[in-house]
């Protein structure tokens, strides 16, 4: 055997072995993460604020604001919506929604993000202001974006999920929907990512900002200590600002807990390949701390995810049965990680043939996602990351929050 060929043998072998450590990580998961859960004995007396912040979601948000309307056992409970600088019909369309329901407030804002913010957390800092403003003892406040869905117990699940980990922040992971066929491929990865590589009951038990994961989509936090660490001021100017966020509470000695939400959380993030694509880069140039740290993790998945399938098809002996191994470690790994979403919410019902041809298609989402990183670093090189119609970040002068009710 060449010199070349020692190499791809010894690289495809330890690939395999890391594509089987993912699965055994990947099964412990699916066994052993904590789901949300209807269950609760009672109503919740709490006080809760549920905040949407929404930017061109017109035919999104009534979804959300009727869910909303529709939650049971909160006995509490009061909805802040922001338009936050429409272009479209979200302003009028979320008033329809809300009707003439006292505890749903539909606020408009035309100002711009401040320098330095990007314009999540801007939307997020105004209507944690209006939140705290509402309630002279508010004990929980949640954020939810307007692609969400929820059943009808989500707010009390979490609610309680919240109290009974004694926690600063319970995130619910929403099942995630697709669609097109570019979504089936890439964002099962999104739950996959921490499913085959961090094992969730040790890391809820851990305040290592390290093991933090979390989910913007749906994230309750204690009131208290989401004030206490200057709320969404610590992350003004983070592209991962729910990420962020979680790991401040964590060195602030405060718990954060990743839960299931499949079978009362969905969402649907984009909508085909463009959405899909502006959505990612906005991001991933940031996700593994900039250029070199995601030329290292790319570097890793690579061996393990697509030398394997490559030497199962073109090796031979004992590089063939590598390959083998690490492919079906890695379509077991992907089996294993979507029975953490594999609840349904009322109405919806799960394929399981979907399931099994989108896992065996691991390599091609894997490839997917290696290009829409390489993607989102040269757009952030180019200075061009747009999300909603407007740049990532803020850099020049915004005028006041200006909003009504």
């Amino acid at each position: 055997m060449t010199t070349a060929g020692r190499v791809i043998a010894g690289a495809t072998a330890v690939g395999a072995v890391l594509s089987v450590s993912t699965a055994a990580i990947s099964v412990f998961n699916a066994v052993t993460v904590p789901r949300l859960s209807r269950a609760t004995d009672s109503d919740v007396h709490e006080s809760i604020v549920v905040c949407v912040p929404a930017r061109n979601e017109q035919e999104q948000l009534p979804l959300l604001i009727a869910d909303l309307r529709a939650q049971r056992r909160c006995r509490d409970l009061r909805i802040l919506i922001l338009d936050d600088g429409s272009s479209d019909d979200t302003l009028a369309a979320a008033r329809a929604a809300a009707g003439d329901d006292a505890r749903v407030h539909v606020v408009e804002s035309c100002a711009e993000p401040p320098p330095g913010w990007t314009g999540k957390a801007a939307a997020c800092r105004t209507l944690a202001g209006l939140a705290f403003e509402m309630s002279d003892h508010l004990d929980a406040i949640v954020f939810v974006d307007a692609d969400v869905r929820l059943a009808e117990d989500a707010i009390a699940a979490a609610a309680s999920t919240l109290r009974r980990y004694d926690a600063a922040l319970v995130c619910p992971w929403p099942k995630q929907i697709s669609e097109s066929v570019v979504e089936h491929l890439v964002q099962p990865l999104l739950g996959f990512s921490w499913m085959s590589t961090l094992p969730i009951r040790l890391a809820n038990g851990s305040l290592r900002p390290s093991t933090t994961v979390s989910c913007g989509q749906f994230m309750m936090f204690d009131a208290a200590a989401y004030r206490d660490i200057g709320g969404h001021e610590s992350v003004a100017a983070s592209v991962t600002e729910d990420l962020d966020i979680a790991r401040a509470l964590r060195r602030s000695g405060r718990g954060t807990i990743l839960v299931s939400g499949a079978g009362l959380v969905e969402c649907r993030m984009y909508d085909g390949v463009n959405d899909l694509r502006a959505g990612y880069s906005r991001w991933l140039w940031n996700a593994f701390g900039g250029t070199g740290g995601s030329i290292a993790v790319l570097s890793a998945v690579s061996v393990m995810y697509l030398l394997p399938p490559v030497a199962a098809l073109v090796g031979s002996g004992a590089v063939r049965r590598w390959g083998r191994i690490g492919y079906g470690a890695a379509v077991l790994s992907r089996l294993a990680a979507a029975q953490v979403e594999s609840a349904d919410m009322p109405g919806r019902s799960t394929d399981v043939l979907r399931c099994a041809v989108e896992s065996s298609a691991h390599p091609l989402s894997v490839a997917g996602y290696l290009w829409l990183t390489i993607d989102s670093h040269r757009s952030h090189r180019r200075g061009n990351l747009m999300w909603k119609q407007r740049p990532l970040i803020a850099e020049e002068e915004s005028p006041a929050i200006e909003g009504r009710s």
